[in-house]
């Protein structure tokens, strides 16, 4: 009999999961084993019509394509999931069983669990119910301390680069202030790294609370020089040091959620009422999770997803593939998930910004 191997990508999409599917498809065959992809995270264990069988054949071509052709979610937690009742009240039902018994029904020897922090968690708990888990770290943000990068977020960045390109040309024709929005819940890699190499003036991260004094100083300063624009980058979880994150919206079926957005909105008024400069802020938001992943991202993908396919093959279960440079390895998921990878403020890169005077805000 064949072994039979599951594939789910849940959480944010990011630029490289259709890369992995790739990579462990055809991983998988070359070792003459089947591979089924769930769809919509664990949707393809509660629904058969959302289980696909995946061939090389029938992934051919996805390799340089964004997204994902399994379709993600990042709202369906099988151990918390909200269902709302015939009276119209939400309650949260675990479903964890029914889907660990489906999981065993339908022959599966392993599930190659691709997904973030959360996806990732959700995967270690099914590990501890009996399920042979294989984590695969995504995120755009790169805030998984046990690999030195994570798929999606060089696209992330590129992306954001760009963006910040294209607004300088504009800032300059109109003498304005531009805040840019990027993405970055509790760490600011994706700001810090496209805001240097963006030329951006002053860069705001989570790392770091800010103060509007400082920024506004660095603007007044580009005055003095006779340079009457400036560009400011904004991780969406930053803050003021006398302020805290903006929390914007409601989670599924209006469940309170912390859902951030809106600071580059913020800064900008502060700006426009402190110095009445003309000034504009852009929220960057899923742009950056969209497009076909960089070369380097699509590399990565592939050695992910070819590496989880070698732990299965070793047994090697409730662990994450990592990237060490130079190689790939295996950290158990817990520890994986344990801590947030936070910039080092001591860092080179954090130096950098700081001589080549683009202002952090403090």
């Amino acid at each position: 009999m064949r072994e039979k191997l599951l594939i789910s990508t849940g959480g944010g999409d990011a630029p490289g999961l259709n890369a992995v599917i790739f990579a462990v498809v055809n991983s998988a065959a070359r070792k003459g084993w089947e591979v089924y992809g769930s769809r919509a995270g664990y949707g393809g264990l509660l629904d058969r019509d959302d289980l696909v069988r995946l061939t090389p054949e029938g992934v051919e071509g996805i390799l340089s394509q964004g997204g994902t052709i399994l379709g993600s979610t990042n709202k369906g937690n099988p151990f918390a999931k909200p269902v709302e009742n015939l009276a119209g009240e939400i309650q949260i039902v675990d479903i964890s069983d029914k889907i660990l018994t489906n999981f065993q029904r339908n022959g599966f020897f392993c599930h190659i669990a691709v997904g973030g922090d959360g996806s990732l968690e959700i995967a270690h708990r099914f590990a501890q119910k009996g399920m042979p888990v294989i984590g695969v770290p995504k995120t755009i943000d790169n805030d998984l301390e046990a690999t030195d990068r994570t798929f999606g977020f060089d696209t992330a960045v590129s992306t954001a680069t760009d963006a910040i390109d294209k607004l300088h040309s504009t800032a300059k024709s109109h003498d304005r202030v531009m805040v840019v929005e990027v993405m970055g819940r509790d760490s600011g890699w994706i700001a810090l790294y496209s805001g240097i190499s963006g030329g951006a003036d002053a860069i705001l991260i989570p790392e770091i609370p800010f103060q509007m004094d400082a920024v506004c100083a660095k603007i007044s300063d580009n005055e003095l020089h006779d340079k009457h624009y400036s560009i400011v980058v904004v991780a969406e979880g930053a803050r003021s040091e006398d302020g805290e994150v903006i929390n914007k919206g409601k989670g599924e079926l209006g469940r309170s959620e912390m859902v951030l957005g809106g600071i580059g909105e913020w800064v900008a008024n502060q700006i426009r009422d402190r110095l009445g400069k003309d000034t504009r802020s852009l929220v960057l938001g899923h742009l950056q999770r969209g497009g076909s992943p960089t070369t380097f991202d699509r590399l990565l993908a592939l050695r992910f997803g070819a590496a989880a396919v070698r732990l299965a093959e070793q047994g090697i279960f409730d662990h994450m593939v990592a990237w060490v440079p130079p190689n790939m390895t295996a950290v158990p998921i817990a520890e994986a998930i344990r801590n947030r990878k936070k910039i080092d403020l001591g860092s080179d890169k954090v130096q950098t910004a700081r001589d080549i005077g683009i202002c952090l805000g403090d």
